[in-house]
């Protein structure tokens, strides 16, 4: 059986656990070594929380038997999520200013309601 070419669905996943990776290690070492909130470590903590979670939404999809759309969308939710809450914690850390009120609060469930669906992914078998 040859390789099978990534999906852009993949490729979307792989390139923002990536980004989440990334900004995760430079806020960490950010908190640790500047003078900022508290509110950067959780932003940080949260990005390197989720980033290996991608990549496991990212390997489902490709070898799994569960639904690769429903995995596609708990995924998505999991980095709009991480953009809402993330993003609203590092405007307020570096600029002062919300992204836009209830920012992380939605983020944050939003990123919930993605686990909730990854749960119900191993739940239902995928249609052939």
């Amino acid at each position: 059986m040859g390789v099978r070419t990534m999906s852009a669905a993949e490729r979307f996943l792989l390139i923002f656990a990536g980004a989440a990776g990334a900004f995760g290690v430079a806020f960490s070492a950010m908190a640790a070594h500047g003078d900022y909130p508290g509110i950067l470590k959780t932003c940080a903590d949260t990005l390197l929380f989720h980033a290996p979670a991608l990549l496991g939404v990212t390997a489902l999809m490709r070898a799994s038997n569960t639904p690769r759309r429903l995995l596609f969308l708990a995924g998505f939710l999991i980095v709009l999520g991480l953009t809402l809450f993330c993003g609203d914690l590092a405007r307020r850390t570096f600029v002062g200013l919300r992204l836009f009120p209830m920012a992380a609060p939605v983020g944050g469930g939003t990123m919930i309601f993605g686990w909730v669906l990854l749960m119900l992914a191993a739940l239902l078998p995928r249609r052939r």
